[in-house]
């Protein structure tokens, strides 16, 4: 069902007619050069522009989006309009020499890479119907191929649910094989079963699949248009991907492989053609900021894994990639472009794991960080790197929770009323701090404290000097921690009356002791360090350090675009390619710098270090490193 044109709604504010209209002026839209990657290689498209079922009824409009070709209205964002007005050109696209993609038919992308016999299928979009549609286009134009093949990038249905479009189950008994990375099957059906009632019905608001099409109601996804409504299936794969660099031939197609468990998908890979020079990076790397926690549902992705096989995708295969290509989107053409691409999508990443770290360790909340983080201007004034589908606010709240979960540390949010009822009694206590602590003190009086907690909590934060506001939450807190049978619920309760009535006590128990810093692995060091880094600060720095270790192996640290990334080994990767200062020395000497035991000026000092090129460039790296805040507040601002 497809909801009336509109269901009524209205124009767009003035307010919000002036922030579009500040979009058209702020960003760079004289750039084409999206438009110009999405329309390369233009092969052609289905006359009838509806995909229907067995019975009739419409799956698919190619046409739905014909409006995106006017001038965006006030009713949207002229940024996201154009994302839109991208994703909706359909049809058959040559991306390089045998390999082709159908795009604009679902909320995926189908790729298909010609062999000797026949095609060989990736991601074939969510349903049967418009997979079948597009393998048909596909025929029409290249000749009737038999698919000889079937790959899965990853777990998610718009990547594998419309298989039953390409291939029957007779092709499979018949030798046709079904490639998937490592642990699809049970990451595709879990994610789909388990929780798949409350993750559709989501969808159906995330995707607005039944609004009606246009300026007034839905435009795309930003990663697409929409979902198709047709037939979902599964074919489970007969091939399992099991590591990185693993080797597989299909039809006279050479395929090297790049798992990445853990990104956008629990299970997921690249693949590498290196025959053509092209790289499929399923959807790792996107011409948008990806979700690390989808607003349908799921669970949260790690960006710092994320962040880290894209760096090995460039590593392994930048160099030999002449186009990069995805499950949604268009392609990346040229070496040089590809690179530039990836690594802006790594430092995507990188920096809302990093800064989000930095600040929850400062004591700042998922709603404070998501409010406080800017990407630097580098990644900002990249096209690929704004928030279509994900967003900096919501991903840097995912990042919190998936450290640190749903509770902010502060006890008068353990236990608070639900919604409605918290609702109901704030339009009861309205009037000002005065009111509130009025009857505030009337809810304590009748022992209603889970309210008082709650509602002082707001004065609080309004007023932090407030002793009235301070003494009574404080009350309320202990008599919170009386009456509860959780060990650690009373003791949240009773640590935060302590701290309001006396001062914070500080981290009694540093769990970061030096034994503990001492076996952290040398990776997990540079890890730590990278968290650390002041990202706004150091924005405009690019800073490159070789470590040459005399006890194992070279590692290479650069910080840009305020991430601090780091390589194993000599690489040929653009991070390992030239550096401001090579330091040669063992690896507890580089500990002791990185930990801050020695300085840079002591460690210049000492015999077995050797030192060329500019060694105020590690101090001035080092310079860019803060402190966590082991005090900060949490039962006030």
């Amino acid at each position: 069902m497809v909801l009336s044109q509109y269901s009524g709604a209205k124009a767009a504010q003035p307010g919000i007619a002036r922030a579009n209209d500040e979009v058209r002026r702020r960003l760079p839209f004289r750039d084409t050069q999206d438009l110009e990657d999405a329309r390369r290689g233009f092969v052609g498209t289905a006359q009838d522009d509806l995909i229907r079922d067995r019975a009739g009824r419409a799956v698919w409009d190619l046409g739905a989006y014909g409006f995106l070709d006017r001038e965006c209205p006030d009713t949207a964002n002229p940024s996201l309009w154009r994302q839109s007005r991208l994703c909706a050109d359909h049809g058959l696209f040559e991306v390089t020499d045998g390999i082709y993609q159908v795009r604009g038919f679902d909320l995926s992308n189908m790729t298909l890479v010609e062999g000797e016999r026949g095609v060989f299928v990736i991601d074939p979009l969510l349903c049967a119907e418009t997979a079948a549609a597009g393998l048909a286009l596909y025929r029409s134009h290249r000749g009737e191929r038999p698919v000889t093949g079937v790959l899965y990038t990853h777990s998610h249905a718009d990547h594998f649910g419309g298989v039953r479009g390409v291939v029957g189950e007779e092709d499979i008994a018949g030798g046709v094989p079904v490639f998937a990375p490592h642990g699809f099957l049970e990451h595709a059906v879990s994610e789909n079963v388990h929780a798949g009632t409350a993750m559709g019905r989501r969808a159906a608001y995330m995707y607005g699949a039944a609004l009606s099409k246009g300026e007034r109601g839905q435009v795309g996804s930003g990663l697409g248009q929409t979902t198709s409504t047709g037939a979902v299936g599964l074919i489970p794969p007969t091939l399992d991907i099991t590591r990185t660099g693993q080797t597989e031939t299909v039809d006279n197609i050479r395929m090297v492989f790049q798992l990445t468990p853990g990104t956008e998908a629990p299970a997921e890979m690249n693949i590498h053609f290196p025959d053509r020079a092209a790289l499929c990076m399923a959807e790792n790397a996107t011409h948008n900021l990806h979700n690390l926690l989808t607003l349908r549902g799921a669970e949260v992705r790690d960006p710092r894994v994320w962040a880290r096989y894209l760096a090995e995708a460039i590593g392994l295969f930048a160099a030999s990639s002449d186009v990069a290509f995805a499950s949604h989107h268009w392609p990346t053409f040229g070496r040089e472009r590809v690179v530039e691409f990836l690594t802006a999508q790594r430092d995507l990443y990188a920096y809302l794991h990093d800064q989000t770290l930095r600040m929850l360790n400062q004591g700042l909340t998922a709603l404070e960080i998501a409010e406080q983080m800017t990407l630097p201007p580098a990644l900002e004034r990249a096209w690929h790197t704004h928030g279509y589908y994900g967003s900096v606010s919501h991903n840097t709240k995912a990042i919190y929770q998936r450290y640190l979960g749903w509770f902010d540390g502060n006890p008068a949010h353990l236990w608070e009323h639900p919604p409605v009822e918290a609702a109901r009694r704030y339009v009861e206590f309205m009037g000002g701090a005065e009111e509130v602590l009025r009857r505030a003190r009337r809810s304590y009086q009748d022992g209603d404290f889970r309210w008082v907690a709650q509602v002082v909590n707001h004065v609080l934060f309004a007023e932090p000097d407030n002793a009235e506001a301070r003494t009574l939450q404080a009350d309320a807190l202990e008599q919170l921690g009386y009456g509860s049978e959780n060990g650690t619920w009373r003791n949240f309760y009773l640590m935060g009356a302590h701290e309001l009535r006396h001062g914070s006590v500080g981290t009694p128990t540093v769990t970061a002791s030096p034994d503990v810093v001492a076996a952290l692995a040398l990776e997990q060091l540079f890890d730590a360090l990278a968290v650390r880094v002041d990202g706004p600060r150091s924005w405009d720095a690019d800073i490159s350090v070789r470590w040459n270790l005399t006890d194992g192996e070279p590692v290479t640290q650069q910080l840009r675009n305020g991430v601090l990334t780091h390589v194993t080994g000599t690489g040929t990767g653009p991070a390992t390619a030239a550096t401001d200062v090579e330091i040669t020395l063992a690896e507890p000497s580089l500990r002791a710098v990185l930990l801050g035991t020695v300085s840079p000026g002591d460690l210049a000092a000492r015999a077995d270090v050797t030192i060329t090129g500019d060694p105020g460039k590690l101090t001035e790296l080092l310079g860019y490193l803060g402190d966590p805040d082991p005090d900060f507040a949490i039962v006030t601002p």
